[in-house]
């Protein structure tokens, strides 16, 4: 049985680049193996990742990030079971929104920043979607 799960936490560090660097070395090193794709938004300090794979699979990860020292503030956005993945192409695609139209920002969210914490899950996973259209994400493999 494959999911989606969609979550998001804010780095508990300010070596924002250090912690993506180590999150896409990992992802990239144990997702293939696991069978797990999918993508990391990040913005200053604040990460939303949708994983995709098989339900043991995702669900031992998203527990192993539960208890990462590098995120605090992880909260659950969005689960379902799902027929067919749509990150597939992703080991993990990245997105930073730093570097994104804030007008992409501002269709999903009150502000021009990510602050997935305020924002339901399904807008969320609206706001992953139009960065694939609009070629936001990055590191397909």
């Amino acid at each position: 049985m494959l999911v989606r799960l969609l979550y998001a936490s804010r780095a508990a560090d300010k070596k924002l680049c250090d912690i993506i660097a180590d999150i896409m070395q990992q992802s990239r090193t144990h997702n293939p193996k696991n069978g797990i794709t999918g993508i990391l938004c990040h913005s200053d300090n604040v990460f939303m990742q949708v994983l995709e794979g098989g339900r043991e699979a995702v669900n031992k990860l998203y527990a192993q990030i539960l208890k990462d020292p590098r995120h605090t503030d992880v909260i659950l956005l969005h689960y379902e079971e799902i027929m067919e993945r749509r990150y597939s192409g992703w080991t993990m695609g990245q997105a930073n929104l730093g570097k994104i139209n804030p007008s992409i920002l501002l269709k999903y969210s009150d502000l021009p920043e990510l602050n997935p914490h305020a924002m339901s899950g399904k807008m969320s996973l609206a706001l992953v979607e139009e960065l694939i259209a609009t070629a936001s994400i990055v590191g397909r493999t």
